[in-house]
């Protein structure tokens, strides 16, 4: 069954998008001004920032993500909150393979794999929703399977 809050974020994305912006915004000046100490979190749960190159702009596209962890990997959902479109920072990251991550103080630099079906995508799924349970509601709510990757640490 959907949730609560994860129909009022797919509503917010849809009707509001740049109040949304507006919020990442704040809170990304916020994280990056305390070292990751503030605006770590979003509805209580963990999250990072992904530092991504935009694929028309050529510069760095910085976005905020729910934390979840695969042993030391970072696994990630482009969910963009149930909408029918994946989000930017999704198409950037598939394009570059590449990008940055800040996970409090820490910073570093990630190659990016999606899985695309298969035991692997489905336990980095389950590890997903386990972490940030909306990412089903918005799966419920979208027609297109939402994709699944994650971020691995370069040598």
């Amino acid at each position: 069954m959907a949730s609560f809050t994860g129909r009022m974020v797919n509503f917010m994305s849809r009707r509001l998008p740049g109040l949304g912006r507006l919020g990442t915004r704040r809170q990304l000046s916020q994280f990056r001004a305390s070292n990751g100490r503030k605006g770590n979190k979003m509805m209580g749960r963990p999250i990072f920032v992904l530092d991504v190159i935009g694929r028309k702009s050529g510069e760095p596209r910085p976005v905020m993500l729910m934390l979840v962890r695969r042993e030391d990997d970072l696994v990630v959902c482009g969910s963009n909150g149930g909408n029918p479109e994946a989000p930017n920072w999704y198409k950037n990251l598939s394009a570059a393979g590449e990008a940055h991550v800040e996970v409090g103080e820490d910073r570093w630099a990630v190659d990016y794999r999606e899985f695309e079906e298969g035991p692997e995508r489905e336990k980095c799924w389950r590890l997903l929703v386990a972490g940030y349970p909306d990412f089903a509601t918005y799966q419920e709510l979208t027609s297109r399977r939402l994709p699944v990757g994650v971020l691995r640490r370069k040598s």
